[in-house]
Order: C-alpha cells, then sequence, then structure tokens
C-alpha cells in the first residue's frame, strides 16, 4: 500500500534508497570512490529530514505492514514542472509492479499539485530502466555529463 512518509519513516526511506540504488551502482561499476555524490553513497537520514519537513517534498512509500518496500519524492522545479527523485523498489521486490503502482502515483500526486510535466534523470547507460520509463510514456530529453560522474546523466520527461 502506498503511504505518505513521515518523519519516524526517514530512517526506513535512506536503507531503501541505498539498497535499492546500489544494484545500479554494482553494474555500472559506480563506487564511493568515483561517484561519492551518487545516490546510493549520498542520500542521508538529513538530507531526507529536510527535504520532508523544511522543503516540504511529497515523499511516499510502499508499505508492506509496517516494513516499507518503495519510495519516492518529487521536488518542485518551477511553473508546472517536478522532478520525480530516487523512485526505488528493494531488490528482492522487483518485478513485482511496485515500481509501477509508484510511478503511477507520483503521476496523479504530480498532477494533484498542478504538475503539468513531470522529469526525471537516470544513469543514460542504462538502457532497460530508459525502456521502462519509456513504457510509461517518458521521452528521452537531453544528456549531460559531470565531472563528478564516471557515467553520463540522462534526463526524461512526461505531460501530464
Amino acid at each position: 500500500m502506498i503511504c505518505a512518509v513521515i518523519s519516524e519513516d526517514i530512517p526506513a526511506c535512506v536503507r531503501v534508497v541505498w539498497e535499492s540504488f546500489l544494484t545500479v551502482a554494482r553494474e555500472f561499476g559506480i563506487t564511493p570512490q568515483n561517484a561519492p555524490r551518487f545516490t546510493a553513497f549520498a542520500v542521508t537520514e538529513e538530507r531526507l529530514r529536510w527535504q520532508l519537513t523544511q522543503e516540504r517534498r511529497p515523499m511516499y512509500g510502499w508499505f508492506e505492514g509496517e516494513a516499507l518496500r518503495g519510495y519516492y519524492s518529487l521536488a518542485p522545479q518551477g511553473e508546472g514542472v517536478w522532478e520525480l527523485n530516487n523512485l526505488c523498489v528493494l531488490p528482492g521486490r522487483r518485478h513485482q509492479k511496485i515500481g509501477g503502482r509508484l510511478l503511477c502515483h507520483a503521476m496523479d500526486t504530480a498532477r494533484s499539485l498542478g504538475c503539468v510535466r513531470l522529469t526525471l534523470g537516470l544513469v543514460e547507460e542504462n538502457a532497460r530502466l530508459r525502456a521502462w520509463y519509456e513504457g510509461f510514456g517518458f521521452v528521452h530529453s537531453h544528456t549531460k555529463k559531470f565531472d563528478f560522474f564516471p557515467f553520463t546523466c540522462g534526463y526524461m520527461e512526461r505531460a501530464l
């Protein structure tokens, strides 16, 4: 079941983000040494708590009973544009349509907040993930190379 994240859920959110993004890191050779700012290594309780309480970002999780199994947040970008951040599902719970349900929930939530265009970033080399988002109507918009990442950042968007 998808529920809003509350402050007490933040430690579980960090764990889910770390475990989920670590699989991407391993697959693409991303390490704390070559990309300390990559999500698997950079998300902290303090950072998520700030986003929840100070930035007031909408945050949601997929809960099975009390256990958090998936997560996402939304960040306003201005003029009807919102960014989807950290959509993830624990590796052991993937391929069970949880990610799709979270993504649809994110699109509905963003739309209810006045979003007309939802954006996201990903590891450009992750063709499987890119194709998954394309299946939900996202289109590739551009790429950007940062000196602090050993991969190319890809960006996608979808009109809502």
